[in-house]
């Protein structure tokens, strides 16, 4: 059997990526009695010089995706767990300047938060009944009050970053998803386009409710830059885009989006763009008329589907778009 030369071949590799997805590493802190943890979900997807691997099975250029999970876990204990993005920027150049065939390293990050378990006696062998998410400003004394070592899986979001490094620059993209927010007043929705299909009607005082999903993309790209502070940029644009959400009288989610992105480009430096994909979490007020009752805006369903999606990009001034537009992919 004659083999094709490889420029005869009417099928050709493009874009190609290996690693190890989802490697779960728990990094406890432990300062005396009191400890601190960081739950990461890390994936690690490697390109470059890969095309023999491809073409003839030749695996001469190929770090096994074992090794990069073992990498994984030895850096958790070498360089601790300071941020999401200096872990994985610690990883991504440990990646591409250690092996010459690889090229470009992405690291996506998924991280889970953790609180500390409050109790009313720190020797108390029964937490049944604790406090979760007591903190030293509500609690008398926060030695006694707060066990160092017992956590609470927080539930409200996912912190999300993706490090790309191609040997010479970087890409750091940030955000959170699943975060679930709600107005109950203060939002309108009127004055919209109408056609023989629409039956909506106009509402002036409405439930605004919407689970965020959020990216933003900082403009350090090279090590002449100094280096965001990670941890304080993620409390700081969280709770601008928080802000925002509650202080915008909404006439439409559209506006709100707009106004979480803005605040967010107006106070943070360090960020270039954000976007938001923004599902609508319709509330409907229940007809309550049949029962002999009125509704004064105080029972709704809330339908989880179908649902209006809202999603758009802001940008600083003179940047260009580069986070994707489809988050699911991010």
């Amino acid at each position: 059997m004659t083999t094709q030369p490889r420029s005869a071949r009417p099928a050709v590799l493009a874009q190609n990526q290996y690693g190890k997805a989802e490697n779960r590493v728990v990094r406890i802190t432990r300062d005396g009695a009191t400890h601190h943890i960081k739950d990461l979900n890390v994936s690690v997807a490697l390109s470059g010089d890969m095309e023999e691997v491809h073409y003839s099975g030749s695996n001469a250029n190929v770090l096994p995706t074992d090794t990069t999970k073992n990498t994984v876990y030895a850096f958790a204990k070498e360089y601790g767990i300071e941020s999401a993005e200096q872990f994985g920027i610690h990883l991504a150049r440990h990646f591409v300047t250690s092996q010459e065939p690889i090229r470009t390293a992405r690291i996506r990050i998924e991280e889970y938060s953790w609180e500390r378990i409050g109790t009313p006696d720190i020797g108390t062998p029964d937490i049944g009944t604790s406090d979760i998410g007591t903190s030293e400003a509500d609690t008398p004394s926060a030695g006694a009050a707060e066990r160092g070592h017992s956590f609470a899986r927080k539930g409200q979001e996912t912190r999300v970053t993706q490090i790309t490094y191609d040997g010479s620059s970087w890409e750091v993209v940030s955000g959170l998803k699943d975060l679930v927010v709600l107005n109950s007043t203060n939002s309108e929705f009127w004055g919209y386009v109408k056609d023989e299909y629409t039956t909506l009607k106009e509402a002036y005082d409405r439930i605004l409710a919407t689970e965020v999903s959020g990216r933003w993309r900082f403009n350090w790209t090279d090590d002449e830059q100094p280096m965001p502070d990670w941890e304080e940029s993620y409390a700081q644009v969280r709770g601008h885009m928080l802000q925002a959400f509650a202080q915008t009288y909404s006439l439409s989610l559209q506006q709100t989006l707009y106004q979480m992105g803005a605040r967010i480009i107006e106070n943070r430096d360090e960020v270039a763009e954000v976007r938001f994909s923004l599902p609508n979490k319709h509330h409907f007020l229940v007809d309550l008329e049949p029962f002999g009752l009125k509704n004064d805006n105080e029972v709704y369903f809330a339908a989880d589907r179908p649902y209006g999606l809202i999603e758009a990009t802001i940008l600083r001034d003179g940047c260009e778009a580069l986070i994707p537009v489809d988050l699911s992919n991010l």
